[in-house]
């Protein structure tokens, strides 16, 4: 349905059998790590609003960015043994794929964090390094402020810390717990951060961001954003690239704003596109080099939250739509 809250039990899991030959072509694969990621959402409904996704099917198996090993290879380039990942792996513990869809894996880039492929060094990466590069104008020496929304969760955690190394001056975070904004600050190096549960967002954003905003990282939409638009500066940038709070209702994508923002993002020219990372897939390789770099030199501080065992991939699909979980939600199939 497109207007409701998921829950764990739109969920069911099941026991089957796999075929007993790989084909020419094919590998037998071990799941080791799932991704569990706010854009599945709009996969449960008939029609997902993109082009470029399609709808989970009923009493079919769910797929999505997943990692594993190589038990078996009938492919020329893949051997028993290799790390592979795809952004259309089966949510289930072993499967039969096209070789052709997989792409190796080098532990050694994420000091052997494979599942840092799903998150910081994957498409969630991506998304934060290309968005703030290709969206926000940021420039260094420009002394820019920049706010992300949703600055907990997998992307806004990236995103800020990469605000920061492209050139901002200040970054604030807003998140929905003290223990979130606290993680913002001591451990991934925000100047700030805003517990949006708790007292006035308008001042406390006011007051930390006192020269204004020129760049906002837009993970959530809704009423925070909104807050977020009307003080941002003239010429200033959104980064549109996500709006959660609007997924469980029938809303286009992206939402349009209240009139009185809209009055406001055109009145102070501020640029708000939106921003899909499939869009430069020739910046892919070299923007997850650069994001392995930081990883190993330190500057990009990842946070998981792992839940162990398939059985409880809808639970976990669950918290994380209910802003349950810090940095990347993560489903460990198999060790």
């Amino acid at each position: 349905g497109k207007n409701g809250v998921p829950v764990a039990e739109n969920f069911r899991l099941e026991q089957s059998t796999i075929a007993d030959t790989v084909q020419t072509g094919q590998v037998r694969v071990k799941t080791l790590y799932l991704s569990v990621d706010p854009y599945m959402r709009c996969r449960m409904n008939e029609d997902t609003g993109s082009d470029y996704l399609q709808p989970w099917q009923l009493s079919e198996v769910a797929d999505g960015g997943g990692v594993g090993v190589v038990e078996e290879s009938k492919h020329e380039n893949l051997a028993k043994g290799d790390f592979v990942t795809s952004f259309t792996w089966p949510w289930q513990a072993v499967a039969i794929l096209d070789g052709s869809v997989l792409q190796k894996l080098v532990p050694q880039l994420v000091n052997g964090r494979l599942s840092y492929f799903l998150g910081a060094a994957g498409i969630t990466g991506l998304t934060a390094l290309l968005g703030v590069r290709e969206k926000g104008h940021v420039a260094v020496g420009a002394n820019q402020t920049m706010v992300v929304s949703g600055a907990a969760g997998a992307c806004g955690s990236l995103a800020g810390q990469i605000g920061r190394l492209e050139g901002c001056s200040r970054v604030v975070g807003i998140a929905g717990t003290d223990e979130k904004c606290s993680i913002l600050v001591q451990e991934m190096g925000f100047d700030a951060a805003i517990n949006y549960k708790k007292g006035n967002v308008e001042e406390q954003l006011r007051e930390l961001c006192p020269g204004g905003v020129d760049v906002y990282f837009d993970n959530v939409g809704g009423v925070i954003s909104d807050t977020v638009i009307s003080q941002m500066n003239q010429n200033s940038h959104i980064i549109l690239c996500g709006q959660i709070s609007q997924y469980n209702k029938d809303v286009p994508y992206p939402p349009p704003l209240p009139p009185d923002i809209e009055k406001v993002q055109k009145e102070r020219n501020i640029t708000r596109e939106r921003f899909l990372v499939l869009n430069y897939m020739e910046k892919h390789e070299a923007s997850i080099l650069q994001l392995c770099q930081w990883i190993q030199e330190g500057k990009l501080k990842v946070r998981e939250t792992m839940v162990e065992g398939l059985a409880n991939i809808g639970a976990a699909f669950q918290s994380m739509m209910s802003g349950g979980n810090i940095g990347k939600q993560i489903v460990l199939v198999s060790k």
